[in-house]
């Protein structure tokens, strides 16, 4: 089935993205309250583009991927608003969420999504499906072991984590949808859309948490 090649063929990516200190620290709770509002910022910056990014991707397929169509619309009715949560978590933190908000991305976020806005564009619609195998299983390993070890080591309380924890459970629900909707993938060029995006989008939100400002040696 298409789902487990999509896992195989991704493995390098997927080890790359988990080995990156700030993860790495991240998921343990070994990170400052400063880089947890800077990963907060970063992810503000890519998810207010998700939907119009699933709003691009629907409105380039074809009726013979009107099965896909469906599926984007039922995440667009999912994901619409949750920036706002972002913002949220940012202010119960002690960030500054309107500054958030008016500011620039760093330039590993913005080169990641203008790479999935330009694959839209210019290549296969297909493939942001391998941005939302990467996106929604990231999201997932962070919610479930990185948000309680940072609560726990920083001392805030759940209103500075729903963005992630929301993500938990409604990200576990996705991918097993997301699952049985890549088994449904059977044409050779979408399958092959698919993995490229997600190779690239492994290698850029690798680059997106480096990019994030983290003293390890503090916090080992």
């Amino acid at each position: 089935m298409f789902f487990q090649r999509l896992v195989a063929e991704t493995v390098e990516g997927q080890q790359t993205l988990a080995g990156v200190p700030q993860i790495q620290d991240g998921l343990a709770g070994r990170i400052s309250r400063e880089t947890y509002v800077a990963y907060l910022t970063e992810a503000y910056h890519h998810v207010k583009h998700t939907v119009p990014l699933m709003q691009a991707a629907r409105a380039r397929l074809d009726d013979a991927h009107d099965r896909f169509r469906h599926a984007l619309d039922e995440y667009i009715a999912e994901e619409t608003g949750h920036e706002h949560w972002i913002l949220n978590d940012i202010r119960h933190c002690g960030g500054d969420p309107e500054a958030v908000r008016l500011g620039e991305p760093r330039e590993a976020t913005q080169r990641m999504v203008a790479f999935a806005y330009d694959y839209i564009a210019k290549v296969n619609p297909m493939g942001f499906f391998g941005m939302v195998f990467v996106l929604e299983g990231t999201s997932v390993r962070l919610a479930t072991q990185g948000a309680e070890a940072v609560a726990r080591n920083l001392n805030l309380g759940p209103e500075c984590f729903s963005y992630l924890t929301s993500h938990g459970s409604l990200d576990m629900e996705h991918l097993v949808f997301f699952q049985k909707l890549m088994d449904e993938v059977t044409d050779p060029d979408d399958q092959a859309a698919i993995i490229e995006v997600a190779k690239a989008i492994f290698d850029r939100f690798a680059d997106v948490f480096r990019s994030i400002p983290h003293d390890r040696v503090a916090y080992v």
